[in-house]
């Protein structure tokens, strides 16, 4: 496999998994919060990824959200599920129901927590792609697994046989674009920001979109992608300031919360919207009534109407 093995471009988020109050999976949210994606047309989603709380799901939950997940692939959606997990064991387990599922392809940061050195992140990988015929995106999560790849890792990664897209959050801009330039024409690339320069590179040919978090601007995300494919370069940057609002009135550089947590900032976003986004589940905490006003006038900022929760 290779980048021309699959067709996934512009904007795919990671999104959110609802829980309600009694902590418990609810599909009948998450079947409205995917009508609501679509509707806003979405290039795609990934299920169960950090913003979907796949630490505290069960293998059994991530199988059935997999699956719940699948029927909207027939709307156009491009359907991912992330396989974060400590060993490759329990990955392959949850590559295989992403398969069962009929899931466009899987996404796989490093193991969290352990630190793994260079050799054993490659044998991570080769492990779980021997084991699967799904297609796969490298995740490089710095904050989350504290080992930020390198562009010689993951230029080595980029040759693995499932692998078809690299998502780098790296903070570090300049080995961002050096992977960009030493895997284009083999794998997808995404993070590009939504910024003029995000706008300039792409523009050019660079890169294949984003693989954001939540969606909760709704079609000003995926819209970032379709004016670069139009050449509008200037609706484009338009559209990449109102995004870069919430990610500075939220986030830190780092992409950690600015308060309470990324998992409750999203659906308080969404549920304001009147998105059925859910609830955070133990150990993560809802926000506070006067963090949830802090999400509110962000949105009131930029034009977006608002209902009580």
């Amino acid at each position: 496999m290779d980048r021309n093995s699959v067709a996934w471009t512009g904007y795919i988020p990671a999104i959110t998994t609802p829980f309600d109050r009694a902590g418990r999976l609810d599909l009948d949210s998450f079947a409205g919060q995917m009508d609501w994606l679509a509707a806003e047309r979405m290039h795609g989603v990934i299920l169960a990824g950090t913003s979907g709380e796949w630490f505290s799901m069960t293998t059994a939950e991530r199988a059935d959200l997999f699956e719940a997940g699948a029927r909207w692939r027939g709307l156009g959606l491009v359907v991912i599920g992330a396989c974060n997990a400590f060993t490759p064991a329990e990955a392959i387990t949850h590559a295989r129901a992403a398969e069962k599922a009929g899931l466009d392809g899987i996404l796989l940061t490093p193991p969290p927590y352990m630190v793994p050195n260079r050799r054993e992140i490659v044998n991570f990988y080769r492990t779980v792609s021997d084991a699967t015929d799904i297609p796969m995106t490298i995740y490089n999560w710095p904050r989350g697994c504290i080992v930020d790849m390198d562009p010689d890792l993951l230029d080595e990664l980029a040759d693995i046989d499932n692998v078809v897209a690299i998502k780098n959050s790296t903070g570090d801009f300049a080995s961002f674009l050096s992977t960009m330039y030493r895997v284009e024409g083999r794998v997808r690339y995404f993070g590009l920001p939504t910024s003029a320069l995000g706008a300039d590179l792409a523009l050019l040919g660079h890169g294949d979109g984003l693989m954001g978090s939540g969606g909760v601007l709704g079609a000003d995300h995926p819209d970032f992608w379709r004016a670069i494919a139009e050449g509008d370069r200037d609706r484009a940057i338009r559209l990449g300031e109102r995004d870069r609002v919430v990610m500075q009135a939220w986030f830190q550089p780092n992409y950690g919360a600015q308060f309470g947590n990324q998992q409750a900032i999203m659906k308080t976003a969404l549920r304001l919207r009147g998105v059925p986004a859910g609830f955070v589940r133990d150990p993560l905490l809802e926000l506070t009534d006067g963090e949830v006003q802090r999400v509110a006038d962000t949105l009131h900022a930029l034009g977006i109407e608002t209902r009580p929760l």
